[in-house]
């Protein structure tokens, strides 16, 4: 087959006389706009200087190339091992995770699956689905201009998911937790989606009705969940159905949750009263993971109801913070950036543990499994110690925070970027406001200032 080559501003780029049109030529190349391409499937078309055979572009070329692998850093929990493609392009590299499942790497040797009473089975899969990946890369056109990421993107989201099952979707969706490190997400993703093929079956995507998620719900509250929970679960294996309408795994007439009810949200009030959290900040600690646990509460209070992972990644040598929320900064669109300068109360505390580094270490817990922990079972006697005699936990930090913002009649619009919150779209005229960083100087210290 002979291949167009085409020279631009001194660069040359190629490109297959079956690959374009008469109308693409323009759009892609305008300097050949002028040619005749009425009959360029019956004859070569010449260029500049040079045509050449296919087998001596594809030398120059940088190909996508689609290996079998497994990736021992991927272990499943159980020990096992997900067999991936992996996809290497513009010197990059990706993976794609496919459902067969080995128990040992002893089971898979140079691309293939041995030892194995289904091993033949699994090869054959493995082979067709490596064929129709190689196909759709065949098929296209300037796939140069891609990077690995957006061509993995490219063979998921054209993947043939003809019959796809929940527990399909499911694997993806948490696949991709996993690969963004949300690893607290995935957990909870994995227990509301299994608690949905426990009580409904694993179901072809197709077939799951509002009879079904009805049928989920009531189960769920069988076993005596509490409303929040009922609600939680509900909410995340309705994201994981929408995920799978969204790459093509299947098509709705009618949304399943359409006509679903979920329990109301219970409102949580755990807040606290300025003289209630001055009693936390000034309190005498008995133990030294008391004072830790009182320590990290106040320093997430003094930065905007900050999260203890978002507080372990900045870099606090700076007089000011610009950060990403962990939660929601791969959900977000647009701009998702809080920033605000620190505060002298917050800076106090940030001197005992902050490391030459700029990041925290909480003393002997210097993990966040370990601050995490800490945090979570010394709370209850840090508010004793308070002589508070209602419940408080870590998240009471944020609530109060966003709380005394709103009693001092601070825009909700600016508490929400405090914390790190999206502004709502319920409320256009906002769409037109920008909050900046002073905005959420002077409403810090106004916060602060209350507590003197």
């Amino acid at each position: 087959m002979i291949l167009l080559a085409i020279e631009i501003a001194g660069s040359i780029f190629f490109c297959s006389s079956q690959d374009i049109t008469k109308k693409e030529i323009p759009c892609i190349f305008p300097q050949v706009a002028k040619f005749n391409c009425r009959n360029h499937y019956r004859k070569p078309i010449f260029y500049g200087f040079i045509v050449a055979k296919d087998y001596y572009i594809k030398k120059k070329k940088k190909m996508a190339t689609l290996k079998l692998r497994i990736v021992p850093a991927k272990k499943l929990i159980d020990g096992r091992h997900k067999i991936r493609i992996s996809l290497a392009h513009n010197s990059e590299t990706r993976y794609i995770p496919t459902d067969c499942i080995i128990n040992d790497e002893s089971e898979f040797k140079d691309g293939m699956v041995i030892g194995r009473s289904d091993a033949s089975t699994m090869n054959v899969k493995l082979r067709n689905l490596l064929n129709y990946y190689q196909d759709i890369i065949d098929h296209t056109s300037f796939i140069s201009g891609y990077s690995c990421s957006e061509l993995r993107e490219l063979l998921v989201r054209k993947r043939d998911y003809n019959n796809a099952k929940f527990s399909d979707a499911m694997t993806e969706y948490l696949e991709e937790l996993k690969e963004d490190e949300r690893n607290k997400s995935e957990k909870l993703y994995r227990l509301a989606c299994n608690s949905f093929i426990r009580e409904c079956g694993d179901l072809f995507l197709t077939m799951i009705t509002p009879r079904d998620i009805k049928k989920f719900r009531k189960n769920l509250e069988k076993r005596r969940l509490s409303p929040t929970t009922v609600r939680i679960y509900m909410t995340l294996v309705k994201v994981v159905v929408h995920f799978a309408e969204k790459r093509k795994m299947c098509k709705y007439e009618d949304d399943p949750f359409e006509d679903v009810q979920a329990p109301a949200a219970n409102v949580r009030e755990l807040d606290l009263t300025v003289d209630e959290l001055k009693a936390i900040r000034d309190i005498n600690p008995t133990k030294y993971n008391i004072g830790v646990a009182r320590d990290i509460f106040m320093l997430s209070y003094y930065l905007g109801g900050m999260n203890l992972v978002d507080m372990l990644e900045v870099d606090f040598r700076k007089s000011y913070i610009e950060y990403y929320r962990q939660k929601t900064k791969n959900k977000k669109q647009g701009e998702s950036k809080t920033a605000f300068s620190i505060q002298p109360e917050a800076r106090e505390i940030i001197k005992k543990y902050m490391r030459p580094n700029g990041k925290l270490i909480f003393g002997k817990f210097d993990t966040f499994g370990k601050a995490y922990s800490v945090i979570s079972r010394k709370m209850e006697a840090v508010a004793d110690q308070a002589g508070i005699r209602k419940r408080v936990v870590f998240y009471s930090a944020r609530k109060s925070f966003v709380q005394h913002g709103f009693d001092l009649g601070i825009a909700l619009e600016t508490l929400e970027y405090c914390i790190g919150q999206s502004m709502k779209t319920n409320r256009p005229i906002f769409n037109y406001v920008r909050v900046m960083r002073n905005h959420a100087d002077n409403a810090m210290r106004k916060i602060f200032d209350n507590l003197l």
